[in-house]
C-alpha cells in the first residue's frame, strides 16, 4: 500500500512557489523518503498540496487511500506537519501549544494532556513545559515542531527541513527518535539541505529541479551511479611526493606533507587505492569522504538537468 500517491500534480504560478510541472510520485506505507532540489526546485508547493496548503491546477493525490479532492478531512487528519517556521504563539507555555493542536483534532483535553506529556518526555521538553516558547533556543523549538505535529497520531509526517539550524548534537538526537518513529510504521517524507541527513535516514529518494522531478530510486541504487567521489587520506609518515608510476590512474593531489586528496573513479576501488599505497610503503591513519556522496551525486544529478535543458 502507498502512504502517498501523486499523479501529474501541477501548480499555477503565485508569489512564493515554484510550478510544478507535472510530478508522479509515489511513497510506499512505512517508508522513509527523501525529497530533495535546492532552492526554488518546487519542494514546498509540494508539500502544500499534499497539506492543501497549496491549489493544485490539476493531477490527483491520494494519502492512504483517501483522494485529496474528495476527502480533505481525512487527508488532514492522517498527516502531521513539521514546517520550516516557527509557526506557534510565542507567549504559550510548551505544553499549551501541544494540546491546542490536539484540540483541532477533536481530541478531549485529559487525552491531549496525556499525549502531550508523552511527546514532550520524548522530545526531552518536558521539564520545560510551562515555559514560554519564545524562551526556547532555536534547536528546542525545532523539537517542538515535532511534538506538536505528532500528537494527534499522524500515519503520515512530513518534515520540512527539520534540522536547518540546529547545532549537530540536538540533530543526531533527532534523527534517533525518527528513526525510532518509522520503525514503529510512521511513513516519513523528509526535505532537507543537509544531504547527509538524507543519506543517513532515508531508504528512497527523489529529485526535484525547476519543478521536474528528475531522479526517482532507492538510496542504494543512486549511490551507485556516482562518478567519483573525492576521498582524503591521512598518512602515517609524511611524504615528499607521491610516487607517479605507482599511482598512476589516480587523480591525486598532495595537500600537504601528510594528506593526500584522492579522486576515486567508478571503476576504481579502495583496494587498488591501498595496494598502491602500500608498495610505497605508506601507511594510512585515517580516511574521509571531502564531500557527502549524495551531495556530489545531487550536484552532478542537476547539472545533467541543466545541460539537457540548454541543449541546441
Amino acid at each position: 500500500m502507498s502512504a502517498l500517491v501523486a499523479h501529474q500534480v501541477r501548480k499555477v504560478y503565485q508569489s512564493g512557489f515554484e510550478a510544478l510541472k507535472g510530478i508522479d510520485l509515489s511513497v510506499a506505507e512505512g517508508d522513509f523518503f527523501a525529497l530533495l532540489g535546492p532552492n526554488g526546485a518546487g519542494k514546498s508547493t509540494f508539500i502544500g498540496i499534499i497539506t492543501s496548503l497549496v491549489n493544485k491546477t490539476s493531477g490527483s493525490v491520494t494519502v492512504f487511500g483517501h483522494d485529496l479532492d474528495r476527502a480533505p478531512q481525512q487527508v488532514k487528519s492522517v498527516i502531521g506537519v513539521v514546517p520550516q517556521e516557527f509557526n506557534f504563539n510565542l507567549f504559550l507555555p510548551v505544553q499549551e501549544v501541544v494540546i491546542n493542536q490536539a484540540g483541532y483534532f477533536g481530541i478531549p483535553r485529559h487525552e491531549a494532556r496525556a499525549r502531550a506529556e508523552f511527546y514532550l518526555r520524548k522530545l526531552d521538553l518536558w521539564e520545560r513545559r510551562e515555559q514560554q516558547t519564545r524562551q526556547l533556543s532555536g534547536g528546542l523549538k525545532r523539537r517542538l515542531l515535532i511534538a506538536r505535529a505528532l500528537v494527534h497520531r499522524p500515519r503520515l509526517l512530513i518534515l520540512d527541513e527539520p534540522t536547518a539550524g540546529v547545532d549537530i548534537e540536538i540533530r543526531r538526537a533527532m534523527w534517533e527518535y525518527l528513526r525510532e518513529l518509522n520503525a514503529d510504521g510512521t511513513t516519513i517524507i523528509l526535505t532537507t539541505h543537509y544531504l547527509e541527513e538524507a543519506e543517513s535516514l532515508c531508504r528512497h529518494i527523489a529529485i526535484i529541479h525547476q519543478g521536474n522531478l528528475i531522479a526517482r530510486t532507492n538510496m542504494a541504487t543512486l549511490l551507485k551511479e556516482l562518478r567519483a567521489e573525492t576521498i582524503m587520506l591521512n598518512l602515517r609518515q609524511p611524504i615528499e611526493s607521491p610516487n607517479a608510476a605507482l599511482l598512476a590512474g589516480f587523480h591525486l593531489t598532495q595537500v600537504d606533507a601528510q594528506t593526500l586528496e584522492i579522486e576515486l573513479q567508478r571503476h576504481q576501488t579502495l583496494n587498488e587505492l591501498f595496494a598502491a599505497l602500500s608498495q610505497l610503503g605508506l601507511d594510512v591513519v585515517s580516511m574521509r569522504n571531502k564531500q557527502n556522496r549524495l551531495e556530489r551525486l545531487f550536484l552532478d544529478l542537476i547539472e545533467q538537468d541543466t545541460t539537457s535543458e540548454t541543449a541546441p
